[in-house]
This record gives C-alpha cells, structure tokens and sequence, in this order.
C-alpha cells in the first residue's frame, strides 16, 4: 500500500487536472444522459429503434470528429485547447435539454455533446499519454478512468435525490423531474471548463504531420489488428441504454434504475485505478482477454436474467469489465504507437469504437422491438448477439494481437 502511495504522488499535475475536469464533467453528464432512454421511452414514446439510432448517430458523427482532432493535436502540437473547446461544446449543448419536447431535439443535442466529445478525447488521452512516463501508462490510465466514474457516481446519486424527492414510487420518469434535472446539471459541467482550462499545461511532442489521413499504413501493424478486433468487439456492444431498458422492462422503478446504475459507477470507481496499475505488471493483452470474457458472461447474465435484481446484479459485474478494459485499452495504443502519432492513433482508436455504435445499437433496438409491423426477438436479442460477439473478438484477439 505505501508504494502504491509512492507511486500515485509522482503521477504529474495533467494528470490530476484532466482527472478533476473528467470527474466534474461525468458528474453533469451521467445525471443526464443515463436518463435520456427513459425520458425518450416514458415521456415522449419514443420505440427502442429510434433510441437506438439516436445513440448511433450521435456516436458515430462525433467519431469523425475524434479522428480529425487527434490528428490535428499532433500537427499543431497542442493538446490543452483542443480539450478546453471540446468540454466546452459540451456544456453549452446540455441546457437544451431542457425544452426538449420531440425526439429531434434530443437528437441535437446528443449530437452536439458528442461533437464536444470527439473533439476533446483523443487530444485529452494524448495530453495523459505525453505526461507519464511508460512504467505508469496503466495507473494514469486507471486513475483517469476512477475519476471519471466517481464522478458518474456523484451525478447518479444527485439526479437519485432529485427523482427520490420528486416522485420516488413512480415507475416511469416524468417530465418536471427531468428538467429539474438538466438545470443541476449545468454547475459541475461549467466548473469542469474552467478546471481544465486554468489547472492543465501543455506538454509538447516537438513534431508536426503534413496533413490528415484514414490511411492506417504508416501505423504499427499491430495497431492495425487490435483496431480490427476492437471494431467486432464494439459491433455487439450496443449503447447500455439497452441495459437500463432492460432493468425497467424487469420490473425496476425509475429510482431501483438509479441505484442500478450507482452499484455499477462504485464498481467501476473501485477496481479501475488498480487493474489499470495491474496492466502495468502483468501486461494490457491479459487484462484485456480478461475484461472481454467477463462481457460476454454477463451480457449472457443480461438476456437471461428474469427479475430486476438480477439485470441489477449483472449491471454490478458490468463494472469490472469497464475497469479491466477502458483505461487498459488506451494505455495499450500508447505502447503500440509513437509519441509523435499519438494523437492520431487516439483519434484512430477512438473513431473506431465510436463508427461503430451506429450499427450495434441500431442492431439492437431492431433485434428487441423490430420495425414496422415486424415485432422483433424480444428483449433478450440484443445480449446474446454482443455475447456472441465478444467470444469471437477474444479469440481473435487472442491468437493475433500481440504486444511485444
């Protein structure tokens, strides 16, 4: 334990800051957007097609974003206002929630906290990537990644106060709550801007690209297979707002959701900061193969559960694969990749995670309620297929990525 001290001490102040920023940020975030599915499925009757093509839209455009900014941080070799006009998209988008009244409006926004988001990820995970030295990827990694989950943590626990005074028996969410919601929300998402704007220094990597490229050639070709393994791994990990759907479609009331989603930030918060400092030791490949085998046993857990408590209890061990594999993940595409692409490579990773929400949640919201007149599998669909997915990522994984 006092090594462990030892070593987070010596973690630089970016490191801090951009912890302090995500934390802030997740607080606005996560009292929001985990709510968003039910405000669109209670409120407005919106089927789950829709609120999965919403997820996908948002996702994938903001992507294209995430791809171009990573590359645009290594050209000018600045990462810090890059993330500072990224968060601050962010902030100025959520107040429109507010008004929202048609499924077009929360669509916009969506999409315009993602672009905040895609162009802030792949300069900020840079920005920690060039201000740690490579013995501590891992643990930087991990502690960013707690930090943001305890923010989402914080965020839950206030939007369940709010729910909890306002309506706590009602089973479905109502509309006065979530607005009150939304307006909480705008405080921690401002701070977070200004956090990161007056806490964080720029480090520079003292090299420039010509100009931008979706050409993966010049990269490590072992980049370029775990890229391939992670877009098949994504295609069945659809947007968990099919998981809190599913909670609610278990018989969970709107406050059993929020306590749901608050088990599985602790989780998260919990063991991310140590399995990220794990992958220091044993290496990213295992933790990984680890993390990707826990997500198809639980999401096996999701389509059989057939009560609440149990999509609640598998939601729980959902955290451990977050914590095994997030932080993990990108520590892993800074070992593979020079510093001087790092940005690229970020914004590479990062857009093939986010290119691919598209069609896994629009894939799952037609395998649970169909289209039209066709009525689709049921509710169950979804986590079989991303199951079955991840089983065959793992193996590819398995067999050809290789880290050393």
């Amino acid at each position: 334990m006092p090594a462990r001290k030892s070593l987070l001490r010596r973690l630089p102040r970016n490191v801090w800051v951009v912890t302090a920023t995500s934390f802030l940020t997740d607080i606005s975030s996560e009292m929001v957007f985990n709510l968003i599915p039910l405000f669109l499925a209670n409120v407005l009757g919106v089927r789950t097609a829709v609120i999965g093509l919403i997820d996908g839209i948002a996702e994938t455009t903001a992507s294209l974003m995430k791809l171009y900014s990573g590359w645009l941080s290594d050209k000018l070799d600045q990462r810090k206002w890059l993330t500072v006009a990224g968060y601050g998209l962010s902030t100025l988008a959520k107040p429109f929630l507010y008004f929202a009244s048609a499924w077009g409006w929360v669509l916009g926004v969506r999409f315009a906290d993602r672009m905040g988001k895609g162009i802030r990820t792949a300069p900020r995970d840079a920005l920690v990537a060039d201000s740690i030295q490579p013995d501590q990827r891992g643990m930087a990694f991990g502690v960013h990644r707690a930090g943001d989950t305890a923010g989402a943590f914080t965020g839950l626990l206030i939007a369940a106060l709010v729910i909890w005074t306002m309506q706590s028996g009602s089973v479905e969410l109502t509309r006065s709550t979530f607005q009150t919601i939304v307006l909480v929300s705008i405080i921690p998402a401002a701070l977070a801007v200004l956090v990161l704007a007056f806490g964080a220094k720029e480090v520079l990597a003292g090299t420039k690209q010509a100009s931008p490229s979706l050409n993966l050639g010049g990269m490590d070709r072992r980049f370029q297979v775990f890229l391939l393994t992670v877009v098949l791994f994504t295609l069945g990990n659809s947007s968990d707002a099919f998981i809190i759907l599913r909670g609610q479609e278990r018989g969970l009331s709107v406050l059993q959701v929020m306590g749901m989603l608050l088990t599985f930030n602790a989780v998260y918060t919990v063991f991310a900061g140590p399995l990220g400092a794990w992958s220091d030791k044993i290496g990213r490949r295992k933790l990984i193969l680890f993390g990707w085998l826990a997500y198809g046993i639980i999401y096996l857990g999701f389509a059989l559960s057939r009560t609440g408590v149990e999509v609640w209890t598998m939601y729980g061990l959902y955290g451990l694969f977050y914590a095994a594999t997030e932080g993990t993940a990108k520590a892993l595409v800074a070992d593979l990749v020079p510093a001087e692409k790092r940005g690229t490579a970020y914004g590479l990773y990062n857009a093939a995670v986010g290119l691919t929400a598209l069609p896994a949640s629009v894939i799952a919201g037609l395998l649970w309620q169909g289209l039209g007149s066709w009525t689709g599998f049921g509710a169950s669909a979804p986590f079989f297929f991303g199951a079955a997915l991840a089983l065959l990522a793992g193996i590819l994984f398995w067999r050809l990525v290789r880290t050393g």
